[in-house]
């Protein structure tokens, strides 16, 4: 494996030739799974039936109700689940890093060729062949030049997906990753009959019951240092029991602190089991949050990434990680 970047026309060359080469498909993202891994899964799935291949979507959780609607007659099967698979290739999307695939990993035997689709910047290049562009704002984005260059052709479906990707990953078009590029690919998605309305509605409008009584009872635990440059929140594992609160119902959470005007970063503390937490974090502009996640060992991009961090308590795990932004801010 080597880190050395190719031109992107050269990537893209390289990417189709994986594809055109192969017939039974394992296509995974990352656990946990997020708008833009799982339409990034769909689209890839759509990209490969049109091409006449066999394929199995695949993710090492169950997906998230509020993105049933977009699958239509396709599956993502829970690898939990322990599903019969068929496979001699396999495609992962946005994934930064090998490990983010989750218990799948054990799939991944020696001689097996891996096509690494990702926009992270601290993707570490793991696979056979490599499409990766750190400035893409969504894995979409670059899924959009894949089908360009394969020749595939647009239908209602396809649009749909990668617009997800684009409108979740872009945080409704808002984030500073929303470029003229971005636009123009979502009107053309529009112009092939996304559905823009429905898809914004569904994934960033509606709020479950259980997400707004954890947003009540987060922000009573919201904290200020660094003379206000940092802001979080904090949900104990007890919370997330008690209020029966899914993955999907935390999506945005951490939102509230970064928002708050003269924050530089804000946080999110999650405690997912006994002295462990998961730490989201997100950047004014300031600070570049993956070299702190990075830190941890975890990963993401400049304004957004997450780490999880072991400690005994809360506030052990506080003080590790505001060091390490103090340090960032100087």
């Amino acid at each position: 494996m080597s880190p050395t970047r190719l031109p992107f026309s050269e990537q893209l060359a390289e990417a189709s030739r994986f594809i055109l080469k192969g017939d039974y498909f394992l296509v995974v993202s990352h656990v946990n799974p997020d708008g833009d891994a799982i339409s990034s899964t769909l689209a890839v799935g759509e990209m490969l039936a049109q091409l006449g291949k066999h394929y199995i979507l695949i993710n090492d959780n169950s997906i998230p109700d509020k993105f049933v609607f977009l699958m239509g007659n396709r599956q993502i099967a829970d690898y939990s689940t322990k599903p019969q698979l068929q496979f001699e290739r396999i495609i992962t999307v946005d994934c930064a890093d090998f490990q983010r695939v989750g218990s799948m990993k054990e799939l991944f035997t020696a001689g097996i060729p891996l096509l690494n689709i990702d926009h992270h910047p601290t993707n570490d290049y793991f696979g056979f062949a490599q499409l990766i562009q750190p400035e893409a704002a969504a894995t979409v984005e670059i899924l959009y030049g894949l089908i360009q260059e394969l020749g595939t052709s647009w239908n209602q479906e396809l649009a749909s997906f990668i617009y997800t990707g684009l409108l979740t990953d872009t945080g409704g078009f808002r984030y500073a990753n929303t470029t003229s590029h971005v636009m123009r690919i979502a009107a053309e998605m529009l112009d092939h009959g996304a559905m823009g309305n429905e898809i914004a509605d569904r994934l960033l409008e509606r709020l479950t019951m259980p997400q707004v009584l954890l947003l009540q009872k987060a922000l009573i635990s919201l904290s200020f240092a660094l003379h206000g440059q940092v802001s979080w929140l904090s949900v104990s594992h007890e919370d997330i029991g008690e209020l029966h609160v899914s993955n999907e119902d935390m999506d945005g959470l951490v939102n509230y602190p970064r928002n708050i005007s003269g924050v530089e970063v804000g946080m999110l503390f999650k405690e997912t089991a006994p002295n462990q937490f998961k730490v989201s974090m997100r950047s004014a502009g300031k600070v570049n949050v993956a070299e702190i996640a990075h830190f941890f060992g975890g990963g993401g991009h400049i304004r957004a990434s997450g780490c999880t961090v072991e400690g005994s308590f809360l506030d052990e795990v506080v003080s590790k990680v505001l060091k390490e932004v103090g340090r960032a801010l100087l």
